[in-house]
């Protein structure tokens, strides 16, 4: 993963694996060997990190305190094998909980449509918090058949761009070959007029600082 991020021409490589909600991924003992793992490969700048999950309407997520001190960054979403799940309101109050977590650097997903949301709350909680919402590229695979997750995506950059909000753009490249593909991403920026300058990837120092990381 890193070797391709630096063919790429990327600074910055986040690797966030499943936490143990998701069945089929690592056990806690993953996270907790962060330390053995170099910071810098080719030339690449590499975040160790996980992607919890938001297990139910209170917010909840998948590890504790010991392992997020683990990881340089952690992200926060809603998977539907391990989502317990509620009305629009409970959906939303739960992603509220999570990005209010002082721990959580970066909300995955909110747009694929696996839980019913009202983005203007979480969008502004964003901001509040200066917690990072993805807009991620792979949810538009047509053949994942996530058909709201373009609207949703819309809409959260047209309330990000309103609010003077910055994203993140994720190709959630669960193979080498996918890196930083934002091949159904990209058109979503020229489409609502997204200003640059509110894309982290562009600026991979500020982003660094804006998470305080």
């Amino acid at each position: 993963m890193a070797q391709a991020a630096s063919q790429k021409g990327l600074q910055i490589l986040g690797i966030t694996e499943h936490a143990p909600g998701i069945p089929g991924t690592c056990d806690p003992i993953y996270f907790r060997n962060m330390h053995v793992i170099p910071r810098e490969l080719y030339g690449v700048r590499l975040l160790m990190g996980v992607e919890l999950n938001i297990l139910d309407t209170t917010g909840r997520l998948d590890l504790d305190e010991r392992h997020y001190r683990c990881c340089d960054i952690r992200i926060a979403g809603i998977h539907l094998l391990c989502w317990e799940g509620g009305t629009r309101a409970q959906n939303t109050e739960a992603m509220l909980a999570a990005i209010h977590n002082p721990w959580t650097h970066i909300i995955s997903h909110p747009g694929d449509g696996t839980a019913e949301l009202d983005f203007e709350p979480i969008v502004r909680a964003a901001r509040d918090t200066q917690t990072l919402l993805e807009i991620n590229s792979s949810s538009m695979i047509p053949s994942r058949h996530k058909e709201v997750a373009r609207p949703n995506n819309i809409e959260i950059l047209r309330l990000c761009r309103q609010m003077d909000v910055p994203v993140i753009l994720g190709s959630d490249a669960h193979i080498s070959y996918s890196i930083a593909d934002y091949r159904y991403a990209l058109p979503l920026l020229q489409e609502t007029g997204f200003p640059d300058e509110l894309v982290m990837n562009y600026w991979p120092s500020q982003a660094l600082e804006y998470m305080r990381i």
